[in-house]
């Protein structure tokens, strides 16, 4: 499945998520992941961040979607990571 994974965290733990997320997809923005990733995958990697946030002031948004071509982006202004060399 074809994942966007976007946090919100405090400085305290924003480090911890940012490696976290690394492990698993690409970043495109500095709390912007995205990528190809298992069902199994996704679920460790909800695990892992359940246990590195606080649920009363932390978040995370999952967009999922069957594949990569199926989302239209268009990007304004620079952009971070370029996902064309992974393909």
């Amino acid at each position: 499945m074809y994942v966007i994974l976007v946090y919100d965290c405090g400085e305290k733990r924003v480090g911890k998520m940012l490696k976290l997320c690394r492990k698993y997809l690409h970043r495109v923005q500095n709390s912007v992941f995205e990528g190809e990733i298992s069902d199994v995958k996704l679920k460790i990697l909800c695990s892992e961040a359940d246990k590195l946030i606080d649920k009363d002031e932390d978040s995370i948004i999952i967009f999922k979607g069957r594949q990569r071509e199926w989302l239209e982006k268009e990007i304004i202004g620079k952009e971070l990571v370029t996902l064309d060399n992974f393909l």
